[in-house]
């Protein structure tokens, strides 16, 4: 038989296997019981959250031969076809590829025919927000007023291009991106089913990467497996995402607390030669920053006892501005990496500029080593002068600044002298005949603000 990837071979069938989705999974098996149902569904969500998983437990609690249920049987020949995609009744449309007015009118031509098998015939229209301006349009009545056996589910990843025409018709329910802590629970429980021996901390890494997302985190599961050699190790799945290790990031933070820029720069060498990401490393770095000051502000908050032991070293060290001011500088500095020569050079400025804020009177860390003495300087004895090169001359001293008084004086004395050059030439302007004409004239007036006297 065929391998399966995870993803599908895992894939929800009933609302009580659906992971990370209660508020939406509770509203509609309510509905159901209640046998409130609505015309139009809208999923909305990132990928890979389980909008199209959730329309297909959708319609077989529709179509389920044992009646309308919130928890289909999953054993009827619907409830069977609808999962293998066979169902004559389950209409999947993707958007992307049948995004024009010809495509949606073919559809609803169809739609007002009586299901074949089902009980309703369910459309589900992924991606939706792809669909031209058209198409929209032509849908729209037929959205409002569906015929009795039509149900529509609708699902996209970016409901903002969805016009309001459309969502103000639609029951809509937004599907959250999955917190890591669900998505290490959900990969050790199929691990454990599999028989797949893994390392829960390999897990956390899996649960970042995927970003919320379950089918990537199945994915990127499915391949650890395969890196690993059917086995899943942190230091295998680091090496598979290279992402950058807790040792290259505590040794950053022990150069920055003993001052040693040198140190800190070895470790972004090392990084350099294993080619990991600068931009994780940045990334890292103001996770970590952030996990020192919440050890600071707020300790409860970290509940794994040995991340709070391995970090109060730097709590104890590091005080509560400067790691503010250092959590700034590594988000900052990852932002500045593309605009760097390098990602190297512009990973190196970071750390420069971390050691080059660090206060002079930081307490050094407990587990740091004290610095060498440096060498002192021999003393150079004095040379006696060459006549033949001239001396530079003598400085002459400045004056003694006067006192704020004396500004203010002197700077009343200088509005007063201009004030009295500016009535003279206001005077003389006055007294002149050709003036005086043009005034009398056109009953003009002289601008005193346009008169500068030197």
């Amino acid at each position: 038989m065929s391998y399966q990837v995870l993803a599908r071979k895992w894939r929800p069938k009933s609302f009580t296997t659906l992971v990370g989705q209660e508020h939406v999974v509770k509203a509609l098996t309510n509905a159901l019981d209640q046998r409130r149902l609505h015309h139009a569904y809208l999923f909305t969500g990132t990928r890979g959250v389980g909008k199209t998983t959730l329309a297909r437990i959708v319609a077989k609690a529709l179509n389920c031969e044992a009646g309308i249920t919130s928890a289909p049987c999953g054993v009827c020949s619907a409830c069977a076809e609808i999962d293998g995609g066979r169902f004559v009744d389950y209409i999947e449309l993707d958007a992307a590829s049948n995004r024009g007015v010809e495509d949606m009118t073919s559809l609803l031509d169809k739609a007002v025919y009586a299901p074949t098998r089902g009980r309703f015939k369910v459309y589900v229209i992924d991606e939706v927000h792809q669909l031209s301006g058209h198409a929209f349009n032509a849908m729209l009545k037929t959205l409002e007023e569906p015929p009795e056996h039509v149900k529509f589910i609708l699902a996209t990843t970016d409901p903002q291009k969805i016009p309001v025409t459309v969502l103000s018709r639609c029951l809509q329910f937004n599907l959250k991106q999955m917190p890591p802590a669900q998505i290490v629970g959900h990969l050790a429980h199929i691990l454990e089913a599999e028989g797949v021996p893994f390392e829960p901390a390999a897990l956390a890494h899996l649960a970042k990467a995927a970003a919320g997302s379950m089918r990537d985190a199945l994915s990127l599961l499915d391949q650890a497996i395969a890196h690993g050699a059917g086995r899943v190790e942190e230091a295998n799945v680091r090496d598979m995402l290279g992402t950058v290790g807790d040792d290259f990031l505590f040794g950053i933070l022990d150069g920055l607390a003993a001052g040693d820029v040198r140190a800190m720069l070895a470790v972004a060498e090392s990084m350099d030669a294993r080619s990991l990401s600068f931009d994780s490393a940045a990334q890292e770095l103001a996770t970590l920053f952030h996990r020192v000051a919440l050890l600071q502000m707020a300790p409860q908050a970290i509940a794994d006892e040995a991340q709070r032991e391995r970090l109060a070293p730097y709590a104890a060290t590091f005080d509560a501005e400067f790691l503010q001011l250092c959590y700034q500088i590594a988000i900052h500095g990852r932002d500045d990496l593309p605009l760097a020569p390098d990602e190297y050079a512009g990973f190196t400025m970071t750390l420069m500029r971390l050691a080059a804020f660090r206060p002079e009177t930081a307490p050094p860390l407990d587990a740091a080593p004290s610095p060498a003495p440096a060498a002192k300087t021999p003393a150079l004895r004095p040379t006696a002068p060459d006549p033949t090169v001239p001396r530079p001359a003598a400085k002459t001293p400045r004056a003694p600044i006067p006192p704020p008084s004396e500004w203010r004086d002197q700077a009343e004395r200088t509005k007063a002298m201009v004030q009295e050059r500016k009535n003279k030439a206001l005077a003389a302007i006055e007294q002149d005949g050709f003036v005086r004409e043009v005034i009398d004239l056109f009953d003009a007036s002289i601008d005193e603000s346009t008169i500068k006297p030197v």
